[in-house]
């Protein structure tokens, strides 16, 4: 299965904030969305991914004041991107190697989606049931 079909089934809604955006603004869109992160962007370009763990691990240094600092204050600036022609194997390794649970889907330079962790498991799962039913019919049909 490729990334194209992931986002055709769950759709190319990102969620992103610019990057001065607070901390405290972030956590409102992070709970109202239900999602673990957002895209942080700088003149309609991706610049930078803001997780829950980010700001977790900012906090005991920062305190409160944490909520009033900017996105690109806490962002992961080097981010790691995925195509739509890549495949299941090649964004698990991309993000077992680079320890990251959100990959932005880039098609030509543009930002055209994210692919989460929690994406790949469902359609793990998914593909397995299949391949298990379809061994099923195999050997009832033997």
């Amino acid at each position: 299965m490729s990334v194209a079909q992931i986002l055709r089934e769950k759709g190319d809604n990102i969620i992103s904030v610019e990057e001065d955006a607070t901390v405290s603004e972030v956590l409102g869109i992070l709970k109202k969305h239900r999602i673990g992160a957002v895209m942080v962007m700088k003149d309609g370009n991706v610049s930078g991914v803001l997780s829950e763990r980010d700001i977790v691990r900012a906090l005991p240094d920062k305190g409160a004041a944490l909520l009033d600092e900017p996105a690109n204050a806490l962002m992961t600036s080097d981010v790691v991107f995925c195509s739509p022609s890549d495949n299941m194997e090649s964004i698990m390794a991309l993000m077992t190697e680079n320890r990251i649970r959100h990959l932005p889907v880039q098609d030509n330079g543009k930002l055209v989606g994210v692919v989460t962790i929690g994406d790949v498991v469902k359609h793990r799962i998914a593909e397995s049931e299949h391949e298990t039913e379809a061994l099923r019919s195999y050997i009832a049909l033997g």
